[in-house]
């Protein structure tokens, strides 16, 4: 890539979890790396991330992610006026035994949500509100290149503005590098996280499951990608499960603007390569396997050639 190109994004997205996004995002970052196509990896599903259960990264660097706040509150300073306990709608306010004067208060920082009226409620200023931390980001390397990736910690908010944290990390990181592609493993849905995902992105590939619920998944994602002026294509997996609603689900998509990566079908061979930790095409070792490697070739192909239209 030249300095001044701006690496690509590859989004690989679904109506909803369990229909093989990941396996697929890991596919193509092993032939990223045999080809000549260099590029570097995002986990964008930062709420359940698990590229790197297939990828194996090792740990470069570890940061913290700050997002929000909680509020924390000072027990030598506190009056036990109560009015944070009584002003609290979420719950978060934990009151011990005892009367008015005698009772203590805490924040459980599960149940906080960071509005911060009950800073505002105290009178004599007990109450802390610092910036919470809510998870950590990675900067990895794998057998297929650099990866970023991130945890939330539990119950940890913002998971939308994680998202975009793990982008712009993996955008300057193929800047430095040189890379000409970010491949991102995005999150299910239509949600927030998924908003932060697509925005700008240069190709969304829907990963769907041939189902009428999977029609629908399809339907919703593409209406986001439209609404984002951002292309799609759509790849069904396990398509011979129902090959009917297969070619109901490629025909819907046509109508919808979308173009067809192609077809996956539905093999424990995929299984097993996982429960290897390995992507299916560095892991064909069965002759059921080479077929499956070969599909996936071929819908990684087909989606290079979108990306470069």
């Amino acid at each position: 890539m030249s300095e001044n190109q701006t690496p690509k994004e590859l989004l690989v997205i679904s109506g909803k979890g369990g229909t093989g996004k990941t396996s697929l995002t890991a596919a193509f970052s092993i032939l990223a790396s045999r080809g000549d196509t260099k590029s570097v990896l995002a986990d964008c599903d930062v709420d359940a991330a698990d590229l790197h259960l297939i990828l194996s990264p090792t740990i470069n660097k570890q940061e913290k992610f700050l997002a929000g706040h909680e509020a924390v509150i000072r027990p030598d300073d506190c009056v036990k006026c109560g009015a944070c306990y009584a002003r609290c709608r979420f719950g978060a306010v934990r009151k011990s035994a005892g009367g008015a004067g005698q009772a203590s208060f805490t924040i459980d920082p599960l149940a906080c949500e960071g509005c911060g009226v009950c800073v505002h409620a105290c009178p004599v200023g007990a109450i802390d509100f610092p910036v919470a931390e809510c998870g950590q980001w990675f900067l990895s390397s794998t057998s297929a290149g650099t990866m970023v990736h991130a945890r939330l910690n539990a119950g940890g908010e913002n998971s939308g503005k994680l998202v975009s944290l793990v982008r712009k990390q993996a955008a300057d990181e193929a800047g430095r590098s040189g890379a000409a592609m970010v491949i991102i493993d995005g999150p299910p849905g239509v949600g927030c996280p998924v908003i932060a995902s697509l925005g700008g992105v240069s190709l969304a590939l829907v990963v769907i499951e041939p189902t009428v619920s999977g029609a629908h998944d399809m339907a919703r994602v593409l209406d986001l990608a439209k609404h984002f002026s951002v292309p799609a294509a759509v790849c069904v997996n396990k398509w011979d499960l129902n090959s009917g609603q297969t070619e109901a689900i490629e025909a819907l998509a046509e109508a919808r603007g979308a173009k067809l990566a192609g077809r996956v079908r539905y093999s424990r061979g995929f299984t097993e390569a996982l429960r290897a930790g390995k992507a299916i095409t560095e892991c064909a070792q069965t002759d059921e396997q080479k077929e499956l490697a070969a599909e996936a070739e071929v819908v990684w192909n087909r989606v290079k050639g979108f990306l470069n239209e």
